[in-house]
């Protein structure tokens, strides 16, 4: 694709008579009923913040650009979540290439918003350009509806190259739009501390962030119970993992902006595969399946959730155990979970349960007080991974956070993170007896801490063995 005119190379010629036909007999459609978003005062005080931390310095967050899928197919876009948090701006109305500026001045920092905006019925772009075309990409707000839906000064994205022309001292988040990263002078260092500065400010989740955060993870509930309806339909056909997969992805496209990473749908040894993805397995009666998902809502923020359950509505016994061993561990870790408490705690809470479980099974060599030494660990060979991990608009977020700001930090209330562990025995395991090789088990909920402990957002949805079942039978019945 011409970047610049948005045409093709099988793109047919516009003659100049049809050119002329196409600006004329256009009614005015102006967007009717935009109103602020309820996420402005929000953005406003996070910018606020990041201002106070900055002054005298240009920064600039970009949206990033459509990643190319093949040839001149791009993948559906999502905006950086920076640009996002900052900005408030939701999944339909996130446009490629936008940009948003804190230009300094005397009282701080002025937000200016870079888009390119609707395409006027007076020009060809409407109907020519494949990547911003209003007959091809749908319905763009102007300038004027953008302004007033985020309230931020708005400006079209082609002034941007000159306004920043002056070359102020600026701080980008560099890697997302190759265009500006060529105009902003590198400073690693210091552009480095930039997104690990807008990383950790979404470690402790405000009002609005919580509330998206739980309409996520309602959402996701429901994605869950349509997953179990499919089961049936999941059995009779080969890869049935997919229809799974499927039945997801329309609740998240129908309530959300996406899923908010690719669902996990791992029947039988599969779920002994931590990132199983490939989706392309049988789903058998007797088996157990683990299903890893999240819906991301329009505001971006995502929950994540598992949960293993029986193919055919009922636990064998060896899988009742192990599913009963992660189930009592998990509890133990969000017990763990409350203010003040160090990050690690409650891994740690939950390894003491599996480590203790395992040996009563076995299958460690040695006691679980030895084996939970930190020179030793025996029972991570079936639990290899973190208990949990922050969560927010990235399903891992808070990523660019320093150490003593995430894995080693103290909890504090408005922080949102997961409690998921889990055991996996693979069915080469020959430490296990032979009926329990194959089953790979992992319960994830999402918790907010809260300034007493903590609250499960995801609560409603069942995960002691007996609720599901019970669940499960509920959700076939009907």
């Amino acid at each position: 694709m011409n970047e610049k005119s948005g045409t093709r190379t099988h793109d047919l010629p516009t003659p100049q008579l049809i050119a002329e036909f196409m600006k004329t007999g256009w009614a005015p459609s102006p967007l009717e009923g935009i109103t602020p978003s309820t996420v402005i005062p929000f953005c406003e005080s996070r910018r606020e913040i990041l201002s106070k931390k900055y002054p005298g310095i240009r920064l600039i967050l970009p949206a990033g650009s459509a990643k190319v899928r093949s040839n001149d197919t791009d993948y559906r876009f999502r905006p950086h979540t920076a640009f996002a948090y900052f900005t408030g701006i939701t999944g339909s109305d996130a446009l490629p290439d936008s940009v948003l500026i804190l230009e300094p001045n005397d009282a701080g920092h002025e937000a200016l918003l870079f888009v390119h905006p609707r395409s006027a019925r007076d020009t060809d772009d409407f109907y020519r350009d494949a990547k911003h075309g209003e007959f091809w990409v749908g319905r763009r707000m102007t300038v004027e509806e953008t302004e007033l839906r985020y309230g931020i000064p708005v400006r079209h994205i082609d002034s941007v190259s000159e306004f920043l022309s002056d070359e102020k001292e600026a701080l980008i988040v560099r890697g997302e739009d190759r265009s500006l990263d060529k105009q902003i002078e590198k400073r690693k260092k210091k552009e480095a501390e930039f997104l690990t500065t807008v990383s950790e400010m979404r470690l402790i989740k405000d009002n609005f962030e919580i509330a998206e955060m739980q309409k996520a993870v309602d959402a996701t509930n429901r994605g869950f119970a349509d997953m179990v309806r499919v089961l049936p339909a999941a059995i009779q056909v080969p890869r049935g993992e997919r229809i799974i997969e499927g039945a997801f992805f329309g609740r998240a496209r129908l309530e959300g902006n996406d899923i908010g990473y690719d669902t996990i749908a791992a029947s039988g040894s599969h779920a002994c595969i931590l990132h199983w993805i490939k989706n392309d397995g049988d789903v058998l009666p007797g088996d157990l399946i683990l299903i890893d998902a999240g819906i991301e809502v329009e505001s971006f923020y995502t929950a994540d959730i598992t949960r293993t359950l029986p193919v055919n509505g009922k636990f064998s016994p060896a899988q009742r155990i192990i599913c009963k061993l992660v189930y009592e561990a998990q509890r133990a870790g969000i017990a763990a979970v409350k203010p003040g408490a160090s990050f690690r705690d409650f891994h740690n809470a939950a390894q003491k349960v599996l480590a203790e479980g395992l040996a009563e099974l076995g299958v460690l060599p040695i006691s679980a007080e030895e084996s939970l030494k930190p020179d030793a660990g025996l029972h991570r060979r079936w639990t290899v991974h973190g208990t949990g991990h922050m969560l927010g608009m990235d399903v891992h977020d808070c990523a660019h956070a320093r150490e003593d700001q995430y894995p080693k930090a103290i909890l504090k209330p408005g922080m949102v993170l997961t409690v998921e562990p889990g055991i996996y025995i693979h069915p080469d395991d020959e430490l296990f007896p032979i009926e329990y090789r194959g089953i790979g088990v992992r319960i994830e909920d999402d918790v907010v801490v809260t300034e007493t402990g903590c609250r499960v957002l995801s609560s409603n949805l069942p995960s002691h063995p007996d609720e599901v079942e019970v669940w499960m039978s509920n959700l076939l019945r009907g």
